[in-house]
C-alpha cells in the first residue's frame, strides 16, 4: 500500500482528539507526510515515534514532530489545540478562552502558510471556524469546521440501531451549530432511499423523534461521563474530511463554514450539508426544508450570533 502520493497534513494540538486522528489516518494509509505539532514538543514528538513504530503493518509514511514552519505546503492543516469546558464554566467562558488561544495559533500559521485548507475542529467549533477565516482573510471555502458531522454520524447510528438496518442504508442530516441548538432535517432523511417517516408508517414501527435528538445531543456528555473525554468519533470524523478534501471525493457532508446568503443567512458559521471536494467547499446545498425546519435553523445561527458578538473583539 502507498501512502497518498504528496500530501501533506499537519496537526496542531496532540491531545486526545489530535493523536486519534493522526492514528485514524495513518491506519489508512492517508498521506505521504504527517506533522504534529503541540506546544509541549515532547508529547507531539512520542505520538509521532509511537505512530512510526506501527508503519510497518500498514505502509510508508512520513510522520514527524515539529513546528508551526512545518505547514508550509500542508494540503490540510487541522487545529484541535485548545481548553477542555471545566465543570462550572459557562459555553461563553469556554469561547473567550479558546478564542484567544485560537487566534494566537492562526497567526502563527499564517506566518507559513501558503496552500491547503484549515480545517478547525476545535470547540466551541462554530465560534472559532468563524474567527479564524476573518483572521486568515482566506475564502470561506478554505476554512471549514468540523461542524455537525460526527452528530450526523451520530444520528444515523441511533436510527440504524433503532431500525435494525445497517448504518450505511441510512442517510439523513444534523444542521446548524455543534451544540443545543443544532436539528436534523426530518424531512430529508432516508432509509435506502425511502422516506424516514414513510419507512417506519410501512414496517409498523414507534420512534420518538425528540428522544432521538436528545441521545444525539447528548452523545458526547454520555462518553465524557463514562470514560473522561471524546476522541475516537471524532477522530473517524476528521479522517474522513481530510479523505474527501485530499482525495477529491465530493462528498456530500454537513461540514462549518461561514455562511452569507444560504436561507437567508449572513455573516455566522454554522454546518449545512456542502460538497467537500480538493478544493474545500464546492457547494453548500440549499436542502429544501420544512417551515419548522427552517424556523429551527434560523435560531440555531440566532444562537451562535449571540456568543460571536460577545468574543469577535478578542
Amino acid at each position: 500500500m502507498v501512502a497518498g502520493k504528496g500530501f501533506k497534513v499537519a496537526i496542531i494540538g496532540c491531545g486526545f482528539v489530535g493523536a486519534s486522528a493522526a492514528f485514524a489516518m495513518s491506519i489508512n494509509n492517508l498521506v505521504s507526510e504527517m506533522v504534529l505539532i503541540d506546544v509541549n514538543k515532547e508529547k507531539a514528538y512520542g505520538e509521532a515515534l509511537d505512530i512510526n513504530h506501527g508503519l510497518s503493518f500498514v505502509g510508508q509514511m512520513n510522520v514527524y514532530s515539529g513546528d508551526y514552519s512545518d505547514c508550509k505546503d500542508c494540503d490540510v492543516i487541522v487545529i484541535t489545540a485548545g481548553a477542555n469546558r471545566k465543570p462550572g464554566e459557562t459555553r461563553l467562558d469556554l469561547a473567550k478562552k479558546n478564542v484567544s488561544i485560537m487566534k494566537d495559533i492562526t497567526a502563527n500559521i499564517m506566518k507559513y502558510y501558503t496552500k491547503g485548507v484549515i480545517l478547525v475542529v476545535s470547540n466551541p467549533v462554530d465560534i472559532l471556524t468563524y474567527m479564524v477565516q476573518k483572521w486568515t482573510g482566506l475564502p470561506a471555502s478554505k476554512v471549514l469546521g468540523s461542524g455537525t458531522v460526527l452528530d450526523s454520524s451520530r444520528f444515523r447510528n441511533q436510527i440504524a440501531n433503532i431500525l435494525s438496518v445497517d448504518v450505511k442504508n441510512v442517510h439523513g442530516y444534523i444542521i446548524g451549530e455543534h451544540g443545543d441548538s443544532q436539528l436534523p432535517i426530518w424531512s430529508a432523511t432516508h432509509i435506502a432511499g425511502t422516506k424516514f417517516d414513510d419507512y417506519v408508517a410501512k414496517n409498523n414501527i414507534v420512534v420518538d423523534k425528540e428522544q432521538i435528538l436528545n441521545d444525539v445531543k447528548t452523545a458526547g456528555a454520555v462518553i465524557i461521563k463514562n470514560k473522561g473525554a471524546t476522541y475516537y468519533g471524532i477522530a473517524l470524523s476528521i479522517n474522513r474530511i481530510c479523505e474527501s478534501l485530499l482525495k477529491n471525493y465530493k462528498t456530500i457532508m454537513p461540514i462549518g463554514t461561514v455562511i452569507n446568503g444560504p436561507y437567508g443567512i449572513n455573516d455566522v458559521a454554522l454546518s449545512l450539508p456542502a460538497i467537500v471536494s480538493g478544493n474545500g467547499i464546492e457547494k453548500i446545498l440549499e436542502i429544501d426544508l420544512t417551515d419548522e425546519e427552517l424556523k429551527g435553523l434560523l435560531h440555531s445561527a440566532d444562537q451562535i450570533k449571540l456568543v460571536l458578538n460577545e468574543v469577535k473583539d478578542i
